[in-house]
């Protein structure tokens, strides 16, 4: 259960990273920037999870290979 809720969790963090980015490409608006406070510490601990839950979430092309493996 617990490697269930943290591939949830970082996928739910990456979405939230990716929405902000995509608001700062199309609209030039930060969202994280204007809900707490431009590079507060809780703003830096936001990009920091962003950041970390984007690595994790690399770990789940090794497990998308072997998921095919094991089909064929």
């Amino acid at each position: 259960m617990g490697n269930k809720f943290l591939g949830y969790f970082a996928l739910t963090i990456a979405i939230i990273g990716a929405v902000n980015w995509g608001l700062i490409g199309f609209l030039d608006f930060n969202l994280v920037s204007f809900l707490f406070g431009k590079m507060s510490w809780f703003s830096r601990i936001i990009y920091g999870l962003v950041g970390l839950c984007g690595l994790y979430l690399i770990t789940f092309y090794g497990n998308m290979k072997s998921e095919t493996d094991s089909l064929n």
